[in-house]
């Protein structure tokens, strides 16, 4: 069977993004609205950071496992793009916490004393915090999975050699993975103490990797053939971690359930994606990085501010609550065309002129 040629840009993929990143976001603030309970799906959101991690091998495969395989793979060059991707915006909010922080403090209000953690700083400058070298959970806390995709990042080339070894055998590829990973959950679970899934700055470059595998296994089933009826599949997948999630179903469950839901949506072509593949959903799915990433700067700027001019109350009434998460979007757009994308065209740029420049050179005859 030959390789299905696939477009560059899945777009349903795309706009899953920002579907994750929210799941994220109402699950780091339900706590502040006025309620007394927390539906169970909401309370499973961490568990969108495992659908950005799946989604991330896939992604990866899907751009860089052919070059990889057929040892056009440049490291280096790699490695760069990921940075220009993910760093000038971990940076921009590590400071911009510290700033509000320093701010709050300044004025009187309480802060979790941590998030000033100065013997966590090196750690989290070298993105390596969720690597066990930070004492705790400071700074930006969101951005342990921003290290932990470091990680992978970093051993990319080991899990691309698996991967294209086992591209002629792809479900079993993913029947491997999905062993993997409900074998580390129950093992971890056994050891740990407390699930893999809830582990951060500790254990979080092992939270990734069985997403990433799984991720990676998906995409060799997605390169061979499309999944037929691949809109309803979606929809009765996404349907189904719902309910899962909405059960309390073990995470062990529902995170293949995810990668199945990345697969189904790979397969629908762009021409015949509806809404997934439209201009508003696929720039929200592009701003996601920055709607992740503002969550906890959002969150003491407006949830404070709010609290203040409501009277100092330490929950938020619904209509309040819904306003700041409303407005999440937007300050995370402002982040996008004022820090992320910038900064990104910036380094990657500056990459491509040492390239051609790197090429002139060596065709000089004159420097020969």
């Amino acid at each position: 069977m030959t390789q299905l040629e696939t477009p560059q840009d899945l777009r349903p993929l795309t706009a899953l993004r920002f579907g994750a990143a929210m799941w994220v976001a109402l699950f780091a603030f339900w706590p502040d609205l006025d309620v007394g309970f927390m539906p169970n799906l909401v309370a499973k959101g961490y568990l969108g950071v495992e659908l950005f991690f799946v989604l991330s091998g896939f992604i990866l495969c899907h751009v860089y496992l052919a070059a990889a395989g057929e040892k056009r793979f440049q490291y280096g060059s790699f490695l760069w793009a990921r940075i220009a991707r993910v760093y000038p915006l971990h940076i921009a909010t590590l400071v911009g916490v510290g700033i509000l922080a320093m701010g709050a403090v300044a004025a009187g209000m309480s802060i979790d004393g941590n998030i000033l953690s100065w013997t966590s700083l090196p750690a989290n400058l070298l993105m390596v915090h969720a690597w066990g070298f930070a004492p705790t959970a400071g700074w930006n806390h969101p951005s342990w999975s921003i290290s932990a995709e470091w990680f992978a990042y970093l051993c990319f080339p080991a899990f691309a050699f698996v991967a294209w070894r086992l591209r002629e055998r792809p479900w079993a590829a993913v029947i491997g993975a999905v062993a993997f990973l409900v074998g580390l959950y129950a093992v971890f679970q056994l050891l740990a103490g407390f699930p893999l899934t809830k582990a951060t700055i500790l254990w979080g470059a092992l939270r990734i990797v069985p997403c990433f595998a799984l991720g990676c296994a998906l995409y060799l089933v997605h390169r061979r053939a499309s999944l037929p009826r691949a809109g309803w599949i979606a929809a009765g997948v996404a349907v189904a971690i719902a309910v899962a999630g909405s059960l309390q179903a073990p995470d062990a469950l529902i995170v293949p359930l995810c990668g199945a839901l990345i697969l189904a949506l790979a397969s629908l072509p762009n021409a015949r994606a509806g809404w997934l593949a439209s201009r508003p959903a696929v720039y929200l799915g592009e701003i996601s990085y920055s709607v992740y990433m503002v969550v906890v700067p959002w969150k003491l700027l407006a949830v404070n501010a709010a609290s203040k001019l409501t009277g100092g109350a330490d929950k938020l009434h619904v209509v309040v609550w819904l306003a700041v998460i409303l407005m999440l979007p937007v300050v995370a757009a402002a982040s996008y065309h004022l820090v992320e994308y910038p900064a990104r065209r910036a380094l990657r740029g500056f990459a491509e002129r040492r390239a051609a420049r790197s090429r002139s050179g060596s065709s000089d005859p004159q420097t020969a």
